[in-house]
């Protein structure tokens, strides 16, 4: 059985394509020699295998290799067809961990650098009829001052909040058999007045035919003769918004000659009023919990598309909303679930890593996060951009604040329909939102902090000497993180550990009642859903059961918030 089957990008899918995912030959490069040794040849095989997506870390990929991997190598033989007319064959990698190349027969098509957004090849002229050789080959350095990381760990070991590392293949391959005249992307832009405009380019010149549904029942169309870029506009029979909890979507297929694309939309909009941030011009208190995407035997992969689902369903079991989406790009296959389930979620990127005082590192981020922003524009489950979180002083260097700025205007300029968080928690620059980071442990120390605040003053702000807030709206994106471990040695966590279970529910409700009893803060963001590793400071434990009876955390999650009242 195929591993992972599903189509990896509901958002713009097509029926013919091929899943790659399975066993492949491979091979670790711990000399990172095997380019300069010809690995890329047709004739080269590997003396191992491994099951993709699965990277060879994880134990599901059969390989639970986990010391520093500088290169390794992928192969697989495929048997393709005579190659219809007027079609181009596409290879696609999900994401590959960091730097990639693909061969094809022996000869090099493509490549990516960046290892957590999608790219692809077209490898039409290069394949042939029968068998089929495809080499991947992959180099990582997760101790380069140049690359992000996230919380893969630097060190041998995992520690504190840093984990086992991923190196090379971790979401789908696969191949798809495309007009050659056809649909290359599709934007939308909803109104939450019951219409959509979209723009899309395409390749070639033909009729390009977009109909809108919503319960398999036609909403609306529109057909222009179109080449190029193109905008559109479709007037929709019956408008059903897209809300938190509620994620009613709109079924979309285009047509543009032989090419049929099917995807989706939800009617939703977002935006900034003073300190209030609305959703479909209703304030909506974000209730939060952070989500690294990490499991215990894929690592950065889910075992199957259900296990991305549970970890929704069991924030909403605890009376969360939604959820940043930590120091990671999660798959298209997750934000698509977000989208169906009405669960609010922050676009991050895996900064840590990256030295931030070094202008340098923006000719491989900005790369990664302009894909990312443009990949995932549609999802409505996206509320916020947060390109960096905390960038924290590099070898005893500060930041370099351009390029927190650089990025933040780059995001706007793709993007005019989301707010963007420059760095979530510090050091701010320029930022739609003003979020901080606070893990005080006592809720009566925490409730002092944040009682001028409440009533019109500023914000409690251990960076304050390097930041100021400018009345935007407000969040407290990281708090809490209690400890609590059924292990008696090696678990991390913040601060000291609740000797019972009574203590830590109190500590809890006392912590997350600042921030909803607080009228200028429209929300919070608990650290975190789950365990990871050593950290065990989760309501549920890595394997995703709970520490607790969660109709507790529901309760208090679900208390009116002040900023829902005024």
């Amino acid at each position: 059985m195929i591993p992972r089957p599903e189509h990896p990008n509901p958002q713009f899918e097509r029926e013919n394509w091929i899943n790659l995912n399975g066993e492949w030959e491979f091979e670790l490069d711990l000399s990172n020699s095997g380019y300069h040794r010809n690995y890329g040849a047709e004739d080269k095989h590997f003396k191992d295998k491994i099951i993709v997506p699965f990277c060879p870390e994880s134990k599901l990929s059969g390989i639970g290799y986990t010391d520093f991997i500088p290169a390794c190598w992928y192969r697989k033989d495929i048997e393709l067809g005579k190659t219809p007319e007027d079609t181009d064959i596409i290879i696609h990698v999900g994401a590959c961990d960091y730097e990639s190349r693909i061969f094809v027969n022996g000869i090099m098509v493509g490549g990516h650098i960046g290892g957590y957004t999608s790219y692809s090849c077209n490898i039409t002229d290069f394949v042939r009829e029968g068998n089929n050789c495809i080499i991947i080959s992959v180099e990582d350095d997760t101790r380069s001052p140049m690359q992000a990381r996230g919380k893969q760990s630097e060190n041998y070991y995992s520690h504190g909040c840093d984990y086992t590392r991923t190196t090379g293949v971790w979401q789908t391959i696969w191949l798809e058999y495309v007009p050659k005249t056809r649909v290359e992307w599709v934007k939308f832009y909803p109104n939450i007045n019951g219409s959509v405009n979209i723009q899309a380019k395409v390749t070639g010149q033909d009729v390009l035919s977009i109909k809108a549904y919503f319960d398999g029942k036609l909403m609306g169309e529109c057909t222009e003769k179109a080449a190029g870029v193109v905008d559109l506009h479709i007037d929709l029979a019956e408008t059903h918004l897209w809300e938190v909890g509620n994620g009613r979507l709109y079924d979309v297929e285009i047509t543009f000659g032989r090419d049929k694309v099917k995807s989706y939309f939800g009617l939703r909009n977002i935006r900034i009023e003073g300190k209030k941030v609305l959703i479909n011009e209703k304030k909506v208190f974000h209730r939060l919990v952070l989500d690294q995407g990490f499991y215990p035997d894929g690592i950065y992969t889910a075992p199957t598309e259900e296990d991305m689902i549970k970890d929704i369903r069991i924030s909403l079991d605890a009376g969360f909303n939604g959820a940043r989406l930590h120091q990671k790009t999660f798959e298209p296959r997750f934000l698509y679930h977000c989208d169906k389930m009405g669960y609010i979620v922050w676009g991050e990127y895996g900064n840590w890593g990256a030295d931030h005082s070094d202008f340098n590192i923006m000719a491989d981020y900005i790369q990664g996060w302009i894909e990312q922003v443009n990949r995932d524009f549609n999802h409505p489950s996206i509320v916020t951009w947060c390109p960096f979180n905390e960038t924290w002083d590099y070898a005893g260097r500060r930041q370099n604040s351009k390029i927190l700025a650089d990025i933040y205007f780059i995001t706007k300029a793709i993007d005019q329909t989301r707010p963007c968080v420059d760095t979530s928690g510090n050091f701010h620059v320029i930022t739609d939102i003003f979020d901080l980071h606070d893990y005080e442990q006592n809720p009566v120390v925490m409730k002092e902090r944040f009682e001028p605040f409440k009533n019109g003053g500023m914000p409690y702000d251990h960076e304050g000497h390097r930041q100021r807030y400018g009345g935007q709206p407000f969040n407290m994106s990281e708090y809490g993180g209690i400890k609590w471990s059924d292990e008696k040695d090696g678990a991390w966590g913040y601060g000291d550990a609740p000797k019972t279970e009574a203590e830590f529910i109190e500590r809890y409700r006392g912590l997350t009642d600042v921030f909803l009893d607080n009228p200028n803060c429209y929300g919070f963001c608990y650290t975190q859903l789950y365990d990871v590793e050593q950290e065990q400071n989760g309501l549920y434990r890595y394997d995703r059961t709970p520490k607790f009876d969660m109709n507790i955390f529901k309760e208090i999650n679900g208390k009116k918030a002040a900023y829902e009242e005024t």
